[in-house]
């Protein structure tokens, strides 16, 4: 969840705010029913009201539902938006709205289960004439030169005192991607746009692209660029690319597994993949680079993953097989304790009592055992 300091990053962000005010402006009528996913502390709320909106749903997980709900009240809208404390995908409307906006982004709109709750929140609750804000995104891809950011992958290790050999770990710090900022004289191509996510009709969180270009200037590739632009309403949007305005989106950065030197002219072929995982995405990105003057000799063949960015040990893989036989830990134990007491309706503290009478062990006082049953109820109670 973002802290309160990081909510004011998003609301001071000039671009993203004005944009999406603006959609906002464009596209509420006085009769409209508004659905606000990832509310965070009401600000797409509180414009929307400000622009003659009927109703808003602001549907918000973290806490600082409690700061929208007194923002709402402070000025004056208290009685036109409801408030939810969840997911979107958990909730069911009474009926259904004329305008969903969102921004759950992250760096990409790839970004955990941004896409699956769109097309969720699309199905449910749109009406068949409704809108959403944004429109469409488009994801952007260039080959760069990063001397510094590339450096940077390894400059914690570069520190360790005695004569050890570290090289293996290159092929992890290659696979990890990285937020990095990006200029316009840093591209070794002109940016191609590899993927588009056009949100009123998706269906997938997996995206998938490919682009060739030539290179258009000598130098040393360290990377690939990633960004978007977005359009919000009809004319409406922004983009975070190499040369806008910084924003709280930031850029990209896929790094190639070794620096490649790069003469203008060059081919250059890059293949992206990002499929959702249980908690976000798995990249994968393909870099070949061929010489101008003999393109069947390759500069770079590279095929990356942040699979491989990840050690993974064979007995944790093991466990994720079909034909593991997985057994409680002390932890479970403790939690399914308390779960079964939560069933029979008795109160946080006796919960804690009893918590604390089963397992001595682990806890001293029964307060230790309250602090762990308080953050079960909070996961699973209501």
């Amino acid at each position: 969840m973002y802290s309160l300091h990081g909510y004011g990053k998003m609301t001071s962000d000039r671009v993203r705010m004005s944009a999406y005010a603006r959609a906002l402006r464009e596209s509420v009528r006085p009769d409209s029913t508004v659905l606000d996913i990832g509310a965070g502390t009401g600000i797409m709320s509180l414009l929307a009201c400000k622009f003659g909106a009927r109703k808003v749903i602001a549907i918000e997980p973290g806490s600082a539902v409690h700061i929208a709900k007194e923002l709402a009240a402070a000025n004056g809208m208290a009685d036109r938006i409801e408030f939810i404390r969840d997911v979107s995908t958990n909730v069911s409307l009474p009926e259904r709205v004329d305008l969903i906006v969102s921004d759950l982004r992250g760096v990409l709109p790839l970004f955990r289960h941004h896409l699956p709750s769109i097309v969720d929140a699309r199905e449910r609750f749109l009406t068949t004439t409704g809108q959403l804000i944004p429109r469409k995104d488009r994801l952007w891809v260039a080959l760069v030169e990063a001397v510094d950011a590339y450096a940077a992958l390894s400059a914690g290790w570069t520190a360790v005192d005695g004569d050890f050999d570290l090289a293996l770990l290159q092929r992890y710090l290659t696979n990890l991607r990285r937020k990095e900022e990006c200029t316009p004289g840093q591209l070794l191509m002109a940016p191609q746009c590899w993927a588009e996510l056009d949100y009123t009709t998706l269906t997938s969180p997996n995206v998938a692209g490919e682009v060739t270009a030539s290179a258009t200037r000598a130098g040393v590739a360290h990377g690939l660029c990633l960004w978007f632009d977005t359009e919000l309403a009809e004319n409406i949007g922004f983009s975070t690319g190499p040369g806008e305005p910084k924003s709280i989106y930031g850029r990209l950065l896929l790094p190639l597994s070794s620096p490649v030197a790069v003469e203008a002219g060059d081919a250059i072929r890059l293949k992206l993949r990002a499929d959702l995982g249980d908690a976000d995405y798995i990249w994968q990105w393909e870099t070949r680079i061929g010489s101008a003057a003999n393109p069947s000799a390759a500069r770079a063949d590279f095929k990356q993953s942040t699979f491989f960015g990840v050690p993974l040990a064979l007995d944790e893989l093991r466990r994720t097989a079909a034909d593991y036989v997985p057994r409680l830990n002390d932890s479970a134990r403790i939690d399914q304790f308390i779960l079964s007491c939560l069933s029979n309706g008795l109160s946080l503290g006796e919960i804690a009592r009893r918590t604390h009478a089963e397992f001595p062990h682990q806890f001293k006082a029964w307060q230790a055992a309250l602090k762990w049953a308080a953050q079960v109820v909070s996961r699973y109670g209501l």
